[in-house]
């Protein structure tokens, strides 16, 4: 795995075109001008949006008087970002910095329920939650919520995708729950009070081996690539390979992604045959990519590895499987790191999806403070702004990289909710039918549901970066660039 650093110096101010001395002063206004030069020379479609260009404007004074013409950072971020909520649908402005560090390791305020939401009919505005994990130790826990549950409103007010934002953000709502048959919803009277409280996620929700067919096989359901859980993820490929596991099912169906790193030590622990060849290669826009290409090629390549790196800095050998195939389970909220599992392993071994088609996010972000380098190194201390722009693209050995319409299925099984089956369990449909695969006994595949509803959100893409694959820190090298730009 590379070690990636960063040196930047003061000289990035030079990356720009405007060189008059008489006003250079950055600190009229000191957030957008954060915002505008971080972009300026990170964002993956800098090339696209001419008020991003180096020639936009000939001087900081030109520069600082188009700032000024914003109402708000959040404005200026906004109107910077190409073609938004098509082409780039995830960069990310924040006020506060601490927020979203915890949101990219797993912690956030929550009940502890995670769920799925999904339009009654097709052509309608009403929407259904559905609960597909309960989070351990949290009030949803301690409610008694499962997997499965079903609710249709929220403080006696049916969801629509108008006002669903609203009646599920609050710290404290009432959910009021249907039972499902057929693909009708039949409110049963029942509700259930939940409370939102700052709460630390572990990925790692459930393990299982089965013995079967004579195959043992082992179950894992991995919910974000979250770094700060890189050892709970090892231990548990190492409970796996303790019991001699020669199969896996790796359950990605509700994983929204994360880390770039952690992403590259489980396709390392599925594997372990490939150490030190080349997993991903990093796409950057092309001023910085032909910088990297010619100065530090290694920073653009993640290897699999046989040793892990966590974020105090220890490391650890990871636990290997060393299989040469693996079945994922997939649903539309399989993000970014999941998809980057799936895509990468593909010219290594065999890897077999099922369940529905993943969500497409091929991009990755980069958290940009407002400081000289861009790190947490010297930070403004007027403010707490920090941004996540998508900053790159993932292809895999063969170059390719462009799913970004999803990873259809090698099986297609959406999920039934009727009958969502308790994880882990070798009867759960979408495990039942990997287990069949794998075994070929005649076990017969789970039936498609009757009626398929169109998808509409969840509750991790509901918060800023429930979808993302990010790199922890920026590249090396950046300051000889920023000298052979000025």
């Amino acid at each position: 795995m590379k070690k990636i650093t960063i040196v930047l110096t003061a000289l990035i101010i030079g990356a720009f075109a405007f060189q008059g001395c008489e006003d250079m002063d950055d600190n009229a206004v000191p957030v957008n001008d954060f915002i505008w030069k971080g972009l300026n020379l990170y964002y993956l479609w800098q090339p696209d949006v001419p008020q991003l260009a180096d020639d936009a404007f000939a001087t900081q004074g030109d520069l600082n008087n188009y700032l000024e013409s914003f109402s708000s950072p959040e404005t200026l971020f906004e109107s910077l970002l190409y073609q938004r909520g098509t082409v780039d649908k995830f960069s990310v402005l924040v006020p506060d910095f601490n927020v979203l560090e915890g949101l990219l390791q797993g912690v956030s305020k929550s009940n502890g329920m995670e769920f799925g939401l999904k339009y009654i009919e097709a052509g309608g505005s009403g929407i259904f939650g559905f609960v597909r994990y309960v989070m351990p130790g949290s009030d949803a826990e301690a409610k008694g919520i499962q997997r499965g549950d079903i609710f249709y409103a929220v403080n006696g007010v049916s969801l629509t995708d108008s006002n669903y934002r609203a009646l599920l953000g609050e710290d404290t709502y009432t959910l009021n729950l249907a039972d499902y048959a057929n693909g009708v919803l039949s409110p049963n009277g029942e509700q259930v009070t939940l409370t939102k409280a700052q709460y630390a996620e572990n990925p790692v929700l459930t393990t299982n081996v089965f013995n079967m067919g004579g195959r043992t096989i082992g179950y894992i359901m991995y919910n974000g690539f979250y770094s700060n859980y890189n050892n709970d993820i090892n231990n548990a490929f190492g409970q796996l390979a303790a019991q001699n596991v020669n199969e896996l099912v790796l359950d990605l169906r509700y994983n929204g992604g994360g880390s770039v790193a952690t992403a590259t030590y489980l396709a390392s622990m599925i594997t372990g045959q490939f150490n030190g060849q080349l997993l991903a290669k990093e796409q950057w826009n092309p001023r910085l990519q032909e910088h990297f290409e010619s100065t530090s090629p290694a920073s653009l390549v993640n290897n699999f590895t046989s040793e892990m790196r966590n974020p105090d800095n220890s490391t650890a050998t990871i636990n290997h499987l060393n299989l040469s195939r693996v079945y994922i389970l997939t649903t539309e909220s399989t993000a970014s790191a999941s998809e980057l599992v799936i895509n990468c392993l593909t010219p290594y071994i065999q890897v077999t999806t099922i369940g529905t088609k993943t969500l497409g996010k091929n991009v990755g972000s980069v958290t940009l403070y407002d400081s000289p380098d861009f790190t947490k190194n010297d930070l403004d201390p007027s403010h707490r702004y920090a941004m996540q722009p998508i900053v790159l693209k993932i292809v895999n050995k063969l170059g390719f990289g462009d799913y970004q319409n999803g990873i259809a299925p090698s099986i297609e099984l959406p999920e039934d909710y009727g009958n969502m089956g308790i994880l882990g369990d070798p009867e759960e449909p979408l495990l039942a039918t990997a287990l069949g695969q794998i075994i070929g006994s005649g076990r017969m595949r789970a039936r498609v549901p009757e009626r398929i509803h169109r998808n509409f959100k969840d509750s991790k893409n509901m918060v800023p970066f429930g979808n993302e694959m990010y790199i922890e820190e920026l590249p090396q090298g950046l300051n000889h660039m920023i000298k052979n730009l000025q």
